[in-house]
């Protein structure tokens, strides 16, 4: 967390100065109730990258948003099979805080806004889906909201982290927010992609018009998001896809309570995707999301693909990983190769926390999650769904895990150069040393005899067959066009150089 520290500390510097506050009503019906929009001066505390996103062409506006937002029950029992009918249950008053990146030129943008449930897990409001894709928004013009949907990140309270919460790190830009109960979350969530879609004198799109509005979460918000989909889309009808970005097998509770906790005896262990879902739902599942460690892994909550669903599975990635953390925040399209390369360097360190093997380094997860993203707006935009992937092969045991090949790499799912052509072994899952290690998978460089083993021809060999196994991917729809020669230039750059005798 040290890290991440640092660069709130940033933030919350560029973040001073006095509040000139201007406030609008947004006559957009939310619960039945009006909506208040006011925008809020000044660089807002979001942790979005080392780099300015003017740089990339983008404008940053924060707002915050009021109203009164409603919780739910279940109308039946919740069974496995996500088929839930929730009911309004309460009604309180909220404050929370969107962030808004749009493309300063009104010409470039592609009608389709990105409403992310930023992810708390480490004590923060993280927009975790911008870290990983952020390269692929910007360059198709997307529209990104991020949006404080929960307590923790307001308020403070059980996480992984440390306390950064909106409050803690800067009480006088954001002492007036308000949450009412992650109860009130998901209702909270709906009036935020309502207020996207406004049209009127108060558009938090700069006059932009939203023909799109897709939702997004990682991780925990991934969990929220699924209970979204089961529980409230039905009512709620708010958002035209769902980006499901790394679940393990449950969902959040309605009631509120914390899935840092203890297991809530409300909620099913294993929970699907409803059969009926009504938009399309895209899911991004990683080797550490399948078989767990913490957590039951998704494995217990596979289903078929369907009309509106479509699972894409990926060996060789973690929950989290090198990217996550240090590629991010520099990557913003015109970095040298070199020194991308240089940032994916495999380290044992990451967020203050020193892991007992270094963390998983592969580039698969970011890029392949940019064509699920892609193929996601197409669907939503088209109707034509994505590709199909094939899953992750699984032990026969009660607690399965990867079918490994003779390099140690898991077999099935979706194959990439880097698990078909390796020159290190990744997995999602055999950290330790740290609360957080089961999230960040491990790298394990392979040695000389092995690189000489599978590429007896050097470096020249490796990348002739990189190069025929990404442009496989890139015709399958895994990997997009775009990403082609930076892939292959990072994988020239990190070929293990031949050991000095």
């Amino acid at each position: 967390m040290k890290r991440i520290a640092v660069l709130w500390d940033k933030a919350k510097i560029r973040a001073i100065g006095l509040l000139m506050v201007a406030s609008v009503s947004l006559g957009v019906s939310g619960s039945a109730e009006a909506q208040k929009v006011t925008a809020v001066p000044g660089k807002p505390n979001l942790l979005i990258g080392a780099y300015d996103v003017a740089s990339l062409g983008y404008t940053e506006d924060e707002y915050f948003i009021s109203g009164e937002a409603t919780s739910y029950s279940s109308a039946t029992p919740l069974g496995t099979d996500g088929n839930w009918r929730a009911r309004p249950l309460s009604k309180a008053g909220y404050t929370i805080r969107l962030v808004v990146l749009r493309p300063k030129n009104a010409a470039k943008f592609n009608g389709t806004v990105l409403v992310e449930w930023l992810n708390v897990s480490g004590g923060l409001d993280a927009p975790a889906d911008w870290f990983m894709a952020h390269r692929e928004i910007v360059r198709k013009g997307y529209a990104y909201v991020a949006v404080s949907a929960q307590k923790v990140g307001v308020d403070g309270g059980k996480s992984l982290g440390m306390d950064l919460s909106l409050k803690k790190v800067d009480p006088s830009r954001y002492g007036g927010l308000v949450h009412p109960g992650d109860a009130y979350a998901y209702d909270i969530f709906s009036q935020a992609g309502r207020a996207v879609r406004n049209r009127g004198s108060s558009n938090i799109l700069g006059g932009l018009v939203a023909k799109r509005v897709i939702a997004m979460g990682e991780s925990q918000s991934a969990h929220f998001m699924t209970t979204y989909v089961n529980a409230v889309d039905p009512l709620a009808k708010v958002y035209d896809g769902f980006f499901i970005h790394s679940r393990f097998n449950g969902s959040a509770p309605l009631d509120g309570s914390s899935i840092m906790g203890q297991v809530n005896p409300n909620m099913p262990a294993t929970v699907k995707f409803r059969s009926d879902l009504r938009v399309p739902v895209m899911t991004f599942i990683t080797e550490t999301d399948l078989v767990g460690a913490a957590r039951s892994g998704y494995y217990a909550a596979r289903q078929p693909d369907g009309k509106r669903l479509r699972v894409w599975e990926v060996p060789g990635t973690a929950h989290a990983d090198t990217y996550t953390v240090q590629v991010a925040p520099i990557d913003t399209g015109s970095v040298a190769i070199e020194k991308l390369a240089a940032a994916y360097t495999p380290t044992n360190t990451m967020m203050g926390a020193k892991f007992a093997k270094p963390v998983n380094a592969a580039p698969q997860h970011h890029y392949v999650l940019q064509a699920a993203l892609s193929g996601l707006e197409r669907w939503v935009r088209t109707g034509k769904a994505p590709a199909a992937s094939p899953r992750i092969n699984l032990s026969q045991e009660e607690a399965p895990q990867p079918v490994r090949d003779a390099n140690g790499l898991a077999t099935g799912g979706i194959r990439m150069p880097w698990v078909d052509v390796p020159a290190t072994r990744t997995s999602g899952t055999g950290n330790s040393g740290s609360i957080m290690a089961f999230l960040f998978g491990s790298t394990e460089p392979f040695d000389a005899a092995t690189v000489a083993r599978l590429y007896p021809g050097g470096k020249l060999e490796y990348l002739a067959k990189f190069k025929i196994a990404l442009d496989s991917s890139i015709r399958a729809g895994f990997i997009l066009p775009e990403d082609r020669e930076e892939i292959l230039g990072l994988a020239a750059a990190m070929f293990p150089k031949p050991e000095s005798k």
